[in-house]
C-alpha cells in the first residue's frame, strides 16, 4: 500500500472566474506530510527498503525531509535529514516530532547535501530531495488520479524549486497519453533557476537564494527537468514574492487550506490573470502545499511585500 493518499480534485470558481478559464486544484496539500513529496519520496523510501536499507539518510530544505521522515517513522526505518541554517524552526519541529534524527549544517541547501553524503554508510539509502527517478514515478501518479477522474487539462500550472515536481508531471502526462498538455512551470523573483536554466538551455547555478519561498531554494535544477523542455510544450513564468504570498491569503480565503509561498506561486498566474495562461480553456492548478510556513508569516509577507 502506498504511502501517500489519493488527493482531491476539486473545481475552482474563484480560479475560473479570475482566468476566465475552468480550473481545477489538484489538492495536495492534503497529503500526510503536508506536500506532494510524500508521493515521490515515499516511493523511493519503499523501493529502498525492499533493496534492504537500514536507514534513510536526507538533505532538505523543509517539505523533503519531512515528507522521509514521515515514511521512515511508517516503514519502522530510523531517518537522519541534513538542512541548512534557513530551514524555520517550523520545518525543524515537524521533522523532529516525526521521530527523526536532525542535522542543522551550512548556509544552503547545496552545503547541506554535501554533508548529508558524508553521512551515508553502507547500509543507507540516500533520499535526493528532487533528482531521482524514483521520485519522479511516484510524483507521476498525481497525473494518474487527473486522468483516472476523466479530466484531460490544456495546462497543468506547478510551482518549480529542484524540479522533480515538474519531472514527475512530465512523466505522468506521458504515462497517460496527454501529448498536448502544456505544463506552465511557475518560479518567484529571487529562486528562478528554472528560468535561468531554460535561458541557458543546460542547469544554471544562480548565485544565491534571495526569494522568501525556501522551499524552491534550489541554486540549480536537474538535468531532467531541462530535457522536459525540449520534449514537451512549457511555460515558464516567475512571480513575486508578494503575489505569491497574497496568492497563499486569497486560496485560504476560497478554499480554506494553508500553504505557503513556494505553493502560492503556482496559484498567483491564476488569481492575477496572468498572460502565461493565455489560450487555454482548462486549466489544473497543483496546490503542492507546504507546511514550513506559519498562518502568521504569510499574512505578514503578503502585507508587506
Amino acid at each position: 500500500m502506498a504511502l501517500h493518499i489519493h488527493t482531491p480534485l476539486i473545481e475552482s470558481l474563484p480560479l475560473s472566474k479570475a482566468c476566465g478559464a475552468r480550473c481545477w486544484i489538484k489538492l495536495d496539500a492534503l497529503q500526510p506530510s503536508g506536500s506532494f513529496k510524500l508521493r515521490g519520496i515515499g516511493a523511493a523510501c519503499e523501493a529502498y527498503r525492499a533493496r534492504g536499507a537500514r536507514r534513510f539518510v536526507s538533505s532538505s530544505g523543509g517539505n523533503a525531509g519531512i515528507a522521509v521522515a514521515y515514511a521512515g517513522r511508517q516503514l519502522g526505518t530510523p531517518v537522519t535529514v541534513v538542512v541548512p541554517a534557513s530551514t524555520t524552526q517550523r520545518a525543524r519541529g515537524l521533522i523532529t516530532e516525526l521521530g527523526a534524527e536532525l542535522v542543522v549544517h551550512g548556509a544552503t541547501w547545496q552545503e547541506a547535501n554535501a554533508f548529508a553524503q558524508l553521512l551515508m554508510g553502507t547500509e543507507d539509502a540516500f533520499l535526493h530531495p528532487f533528482d531521482d527517478p524514483l521520485l519522479w514515478s511516484g510524483h507521476a501518479t498525481l497525473i494518474e488520479e487527473i486522468a483516472a477522474a476523466g479530466l484531460t487539462p490544456d495546462a497543468v500550472v506547478l510551482s518549480v524549486g529542484g524540479g522533480g515536481l515538474l519531472s514527475g508531471v512530465a512523466e505522468g502526462l506521458r504515462r497517460t497519453g496527454m501529448r498536448d498538455t502544456c505544463i506552465v512551470a511557475v518560479e518567484t523573483e529571487g529562486a528562478a533557476s528554472y528560468r535561468a536554466a531554460l535561458q541557458a538551455g543546460h542547469p544554471a547555478e544562480l548565485d544565491r537564494i534571495t526569494s522568501i519561498a525556501t522551499s524552491l531554494g534550489a541554486k540549480q535544477v536537474c538535468a531532467q527537468a531541462v530535457k522536459v523542455a525540449s520534449e514537451r510544450s512549457v511555460r515558464s513564468a516567475v512571480v513575486s514574492d508578494g503575489d505569491a504570498a497574497r496568492a497563499c491569503m486569497q486560496f485560504l480565503e476560497d478554499h480554506r487550506v494553508l500553504v505557503e509561498p513556494a505553493c502560492g506561486a503556482a496559484l498567483a498566474p491564476g488569481y492575477a490573470a496572468n498572460a502565461v495562461l493565455d489560450g487555454f480553456k482548462e486549466i489544473v492548478f497543483v496546490a503542492c502545499g507546504g507546511v514550513t510556513s506559519t498562518l502568521d508569516q504569510v499574512r505578514g509577507w503578503s502585507l508587506s511585500l
